[in-house]
């Protein structure tokens, strides 16, 4: 993560010694006098820096999860948070990355461990005991995704691997967009994207709402974002009234909904999206995560919105 994304965190606490004055190398292989080189990596604690390449990382987002196993590291991944479910094969177990538990983790002996939050204050509780923590929050924007996958490329001694993940994200993602159909001159398909039954949901300034955007989309639900916060809650009626073209279900896999689950709440078989065939089932893993899937993402939207385009 570059410094431009920085969150103003204090410097992790102790790193090691090793870490002053070293170069940013990155790779961790053997230096002139044949040791490890240090690796430095730009993260949102700080500069991180490892004394060579970790061999036993403990996971605590599911994304970055996704992202060390795409890269290549998946079998210096020792333990991985409980909602770590991809790939099949991740080391899931018990942690918490809503409330990590310093001894928790510490018992599978990391030298890296990589989270996405520090609410806790778990960054801190690891330095004490000299543990390197990569702290790569949420990210905001599509540019902040391919860095923190870079960044952990870089810190887990394949650079190269991360670098092609990127570039074929980058790739698929601009090729999904270029290929959907769009709708005639002067015309803006709108959406809603849910994220519960209860109808809360997403704005334009969030990830997922950029990742909309990539489409010409008009979200529906930006109007109702009183605070500002990016995810508010739509009321059934104002969902009628606004009357979206598409409706891009994310919670299909928690909570079993469906297009024709939607079709029976009460005054949607009104909806233009229910009546036209356009409210997409998406898998809730890959809409919420902002990691080596999304090119999946993007391409299911980009599938409506094809639909939606050519039935006008």
């Amino acid at each position: 993560m570059r410094s431009v994304r920085t969150l103003g965190a204090a410097l992790m606490a102790g790193v090691l010694a090793l870490a002053a004055g070293c170069g940013d190398s990155g790779d961790g292989k053997d230096g002139k006098d044949g040791g490890a080189k240090p690796i430095s990596v730009q993260a949102s604690n700080g500069t991180v820096t490892l004394p060579a390449v970790p061999k036993r990382i403990v996971s605590l987002a599911p994304t970055h999860t996704e992202s060390l196993f795409a890269i290549g590291a998946g079998a210096q991944v020792v333990a991985a948070d409980e909602y770590s479910t991809y790939p099949a094969n991740a080391p899931r177990t018990k942690l918490s990355g809503f409330t990590p538990n310093a001894e928790a983790i510490i018992k599978y002996k990391p030298d890296l461990v990589v989270l996405s939050n520090d609410q806790s204050g778990i960054v801190a509780a690891l330095g004490k005991v000299r543990i390197p923590v990569l702290l790569e929050p949420a990210a905001a924007t599509l540019d902040e995704a391919y860095d923190e996958i870079l960044d952990l490329g870089k810190a887990t001694g394949h650079e190269d691997a991360a670098a092609k993940v990127t570039a074929g994200m980058r790739t698929a993602i601009q090729k999904a967009v270029a290929g959907a159909a769009k709708p005639a001159a002067g015309e803006r398909l709108t959406y809603f994207h849910e994220l519960d039954e209860q109808l809360d949901t997403v704005t334009s300034k969030t990830f997922i709402g950029q990742v909309y955007g990539l489409f010409g989309l008009g979200n529906v639900a930006d109007a109702a974002d009183k605070t500002g916060g990016g995810y508010p809650k739509l009321s059934g009626e104002a969902l009628l009234k606004a009357d979206p073209d598409l409706v891009f279900l994310a919670d299909t896999k928690c909570c079993g909904q469906s297009a024709a689950a939607a079709a029976e709440r009460p005054g949607w078989s009104s909806l233009t999206a229910v009546r036209k065939g356009q409210v997409v089932a998406l898998d809730d893993d890959v809409a919420s995560r902002w990691g080596p899937r999304l090119p999946q993402l993007v391409q299911a939207i980009g599938a409506g919105v094809a639909k939606a385009a050519n039935a006008r």
